[in-house]
């Protein structure tokens, strides 16, 4: 069983429609949350997911556009896409998002969106806070997303304190059966680590290998959407450079 990992499409058609073109076969997708939000394809998205074998958690986006987070904790740019958010999805999609949760344990291994401590609002940005993070899932994995950097935590087994940061690995087999990790796949809709193209990852379910992979998609297709909705310039501008 091939799983395709993916994390924040942020109502991103064309990025996600690149990454299911360069993911060649999987079996299932497993997306860590954040469907919509920043982006212009908010139905189109989740229709498309919808469309394929998969399982989804919540994001704090998601639940934004849902009305069950306050929107003043967000930057103005979050706040107004969200509000166009919550104006325009249609009932099938808003109900669909109102099934997910943030948390979840599929098939042995642990997912959520923000962290196992707090999976709607926690940033595990590094070694330290994903090493408190450790104790609190029993997996011997964890995906998670929400902070749009791919990379990998990982603990040795004969330590239960000693946390490691490894840079995302590109196209590159990487064994999981030693030790226990934390994983970030990136983001598909709006990557924040310097570099533009659409970040993923390919999980073999039998081997326990994993694989961190990037692609590009058409941005200008994305930006030109934004301009015509008139969504605020930084969240355009930001597509092209990645961050």
């Amino acid at each position: 069983m091939r799983h395709l990992i993916i994390s924040d499409i942020h109502a991103n058609l064309a990025a996600l429609d690149a990454v299911l073109a360069a993911a060649g076969s999987y079996d299932k997708v497993w997306h860590l949350g954040d469907l919509v939000g920043y982006g212009p394809d908010a139905n189109e998205v989740i229709d498309r997911l919808r469309s394929l074998p998969h399982f989804s958690l919540a994001g704090n986006h998601d639940w934004a556009a849902l009305g069950k987070l306050d929107l003043r904790y967000f930057n103005g740019d979050a706040r107004e896409t969200a509000i166009w958010t919550q104006n325009n999805l249609t009932p099938a999609n808003r109900a669909y998002l109102e099934s997910l949760r943030p948390i979840a344990l599929e098939e042995g291994y642990t997912l959520a969106h923000g962290s196992p401590n707090n999976p709607i609002e926690e940033y595990i940005l590094d070694p330290l806070t994903a090493e408190l993070n450790f104790s609190i899932f029993t997996t011997q994995v964890c995906f998670v997303g929400h902070t749009h950097w791919p990379t990998a935590y990982f603990m040795a087994k004969d330590s239960d304190r000693v946390c490691l940061q490894r840079a995302a690995q590109w196209n590159t087999v990487v064994s999981l059966n030693d030790g226990r990790w934390i994983i970030n796949p990136g983001s598909v809709g709006q990557p924040r680590d310097g570099n533009p193209d659409a970040a993923y990852g390919m999980l073999d379910l039998e081997s326990g290998e994993w694989e961190h992979r990037r692609t590009k998609y058409p941005v200008e297709v994305t930006q030109k959407k934004m301009r015509d909705l008139n969504f605020p310039n930084r969240l355009i501008e930001r597509l092209t450079h990645g961050h």
